[in-house]
């Protein structure tokens, strides 16, 4: 099973030239909550995750090439950490966000988190249909 998971990531790993990419790769729990970023890899950051815990990670769907996003910090804005990759969300120790490798999306890179919300085209639809509403009645 171990195999078949390292020649999937290595099939669907993006064939990337050696040159310096303009976007450098951090690790997933370094992003802003809100943020979004595409996942190139999955490494062991401490001696306490082994290759079960990394083969746990590719099997939740953390597979170099899948977009992620970091919805929000536990208490104190440490652990856990709310993650949506794919459609799906899961809760990830400091530990295990530490083992997943990101390069920030170009356009949500120039985007603060808080202002994704407030470029949403559906907003100002709804506000003018309440302001009708109220005029209406």
């Amino acid at each position: 099973m171990r195999d078949n998971l390292i020649r999937m990531c290595e099939a669907f790993a993006p064939r990337l030239p050696v040159t310096m990419s303009p976007l450098p790769t951090l690790c997933l729990h370094q992003l802003a909550a809100g943020e979004r970023a595409t996942v190139t890899g999955v490494i062991s950051a401490s001696a306490e995750i082994d290759a079960v815990a990394l083969r746990r990670l590719g099997e939740l769907g953390f597979l170099p090439g899948e977009r992620v996003q970091l919805l929000r910090r536990g208490p104190g804005g440490r652990e856990p950490l709310a993650v949506l990759i794919g459609e799906t969300m899961f809760a990830l120790r400091l530990l295990e966000a530490q083992c997943i490798e990101v390069r920030r999306d170009d356009v949500d890179a120039a985007i603060p988190a808080g202002r994704h919300a407030a470029a949403s085209p559906a907003e100002p639809g709804r506000d003018r249909a309440t302001e009708g509403s109220v005029g209406a009645s």
